[in-house]
């Protein structure tokens, strides 16, 4: 498939970046997704939940088992653990409480997904576009959020869009429309399929969904043998067939109870956690999370309806409309999608470079939606830069206008080009934007939440308070994954404030009680007849429930036994 550029944009920028396009890509995303990665303390809930669990991987030794503390964690496969877990070993020079080491397997894991949507461009495309889907990708605010924490979905979206390119190449391949691919490529599609399941497995459904639905369109199965099944097959199996096996006994096969009959069946039954919403919230939070290549996406979809019947849009579009899988699920979160994300890129880059012609009563309207869609997430993030620290820093200070500014400006030169028609400018301008807008926020605004960074907070004044030969501290109330993180795996997160109070009346030491608690410890300890002394306390807000908190920190006596008088 030939496309067209506009004139001006790939003699210039696009046009020195598509000679030397990952390093270009991985460039961009580093300065998009680094700061954060250093500079974001523990997140709650999941990203210190999957950094605890891998954490512990390097203290015990097991790499088969999953805890979190001294509770089973049977939630995901255990590939994610992996590679955070050798990651902190080799750049942590054996210091495991750095978050940004568990993070680093997302860092690599978004870099790599921007690499690979590049080559799955370039089977059909000129690298320049390519080269601008890749970097739609890496821009967008989700993608961005994914690859800066240690979580599962950005090391995801690489492992399906490396099977979906390949199976593109097999299905172009089919066509006749490019070069089949080589015996080496596309077992390499089956090992990224290998990856997917063990890092987090249900996803992987979405290149078998999206070659099923093309054979059902054509009405043609035959090609598939192109993707050497058996040989795919029996790679798959090798790379995780020692894991279930090695899981299932060592869990006595309750690790396969608890991920798929409760926590993905419950998924698919209903809204697990909170996080049920109807279908079509996928669709509504896809304005700021795609941000800022939604400019180009309305658009970009309604040309690629008309085109359909090229072999390459068809995949695309197959590839994008495996979304309706997701929101037909209960429970949805913004990044159960990201792995459609580099199809929707692909798409919005095409449209940015393609020739202009006839348009319908469909194009224009979309035409005027798109940049309605644009403007308001620029708008929210611009706020966002201005009102987050007004709210959650200790310290306000107005110089973070100054970003803001630039932001709402570089968003009117990007709609003052695309109005103009030059899409591929339009799209530069609207790139530059995140440059600026990520590290401001993750970098410069975020690590100075100070309200919201309750658990970096709390856990300073706890390890500032311990005395040598203390035991773990217990904490009532606030028991945030973070908190485990921070202070040790032998933590003791307990229930109530009176189960505080008994984990402590033995040996004394540090407890950490929430406001909510304070009255049950408080009685627990007076039926003990034990002491206790306030030595501080920290407040702020619990961004994982929106509660407002405030936390003690007491150092209790220990319960020593009244000696009985002596017999007359």
């Amino acid at each position: 498939m030939t496309v067209a550029a506009s004139s001006e944009g790939f003699a210039g920028v696009l046009g020195w970046a598509a000679r030397r396009p990952r390093l270009v890509l991985a460039l961009f995303c580093l300065v998009l997704w680094a700061p954060g990665v250093f500079s974001l303390p523990p997140l709650d809930r999941d990203e210190s939940r999957f950094a605890q669990a891998s954490k512990q991987m390097l203290e015990t030794g097991d790499v088969v088992d999953i805890r979190f503390g001294h509770v089973p964690r049977y939630k995901k496969p255990a590939g994610i653990y992996w590679m955070q877990a050798v990651a902190t070993a080799v750049a942590g020079f054996g210091e495991k409480t750095h978050i940004w080491t568990y993070r680093l397997p997302s860092l690599l894991g978004g870099i790599a997904a921007v690499w690979l949507t590049f080559w799955c461009a370039a089977a059909f495309l000129r690298r320049e576009v390519a080269l601008l889907a890749g970097a739609l990708l890496g821009g967008t605010l989700l993608m961005t959020g994914e690859a800066t924490i240690a979580t599962t979905d950005a090391v995801l979206t690489a492992c399906i869009v490396g099977a979906q390119a390949v199976l593109l190449r097999v299905w172009l391949g089919a066509k006749g429309a490019a070069a089949p691919p080589s015996r080496l490529v596309v077992l390499a599609g089956w090992v990224c399929v290998g990856l997917a399941i063990l890092v987090k497995g249900p996803p992987v459904f979405i290149p078998f969904l999206t070659a099923a639905v093309l054979c059902c369109w054509d009405r043609e199965w035959r090609w598939l043998g192109a993707t050497r099944p058996l040989s795919g097959i029996a790679i798959v199996l090798v790379m995780v067939a020692p894991w279930v096996v090695a899981i299932g006994l060592k869990s006595h096969w309750q690790f396969f109870q608890q991920s798929l009959g409760n926590d993905f069946a419950t998924k698919l039954a209903g809204g697990q956690e909170s996080h049920g919403f109807p279908p079509g919230y996928f669709l509504v939070a896809l304005t700021p999370s795609f941000w800022p290549a939604i400019l180009f996406l309305l658009p970009g979809l309604v040309a690629a309806l008309r085109r359909h019947k090229d072999p390459a849009i068809r995949f695309l579009l197959v590839w994008a409309a495996t979304w309706i899988a997701f929101e037909l699920v209960p429970t949805k979160l913004p990044h159960y999608v990201l792995p459609i994300y580099p199809a929707l890129a692909i798409l919005a880059a095409l449209w940015a470079a393609w020739p202009r012609g006839a348009e319908t009563v469909w194009d224009r309207i979309v035409f005027y939606l798109a940049p309605v869609q644009f403007a308001l997430a620029a708008l929210a993030l611009a706020a966002g830069l201005f009102i987050l620290p007004q709210r959650f820093a200790l310290q306000p200070s107005m110089w973070v206008a100054i970003p803001a500014l630039v932001l709402v400006g570089l968003a009117i030169a990007a709609l003052i080009f695309y109005f103009r028609r030059r899409m591929v400018v339009a799209a530069v301008i609207a790139l530059a934007a995140p440059l600026i807008v990520y590290p401001v926020l993750t970098a410069g605004i975020g690590p100075n939440l100070s309200r919201i960074w309750v658990s970096p907070r709390l856990a300073a004044m706890v390890q500032s308070l311990a005395r040598p030969g203390d035991p773990p501290p217990a904490l009532a109330g606030y028991i945030e994954p973070s908190m485990l993180f921070l202070l040790g795996t032998e933590t003791r997160l307990t229930d109530s404030g009176a189960s505080a109070a008994d984990a402590k009346a033995g040996e004394g030491g540090l407890a950490v009680i929430e406001e909510r608690e304070q009255a049950a410890f408080m009685a627990r300890l007076k039926e003990k007849e034990i002491e206790a002394v306030e030595l501080g306390s920290v407040d702020g807000l619990n961004y994982s429930n929106g509660r407002k908190v405030l936390i003690r920190v007491w150092r209790v006596a220990p319960l020593t036994e009244t000696p009985a008088p002596p017999a007359e």
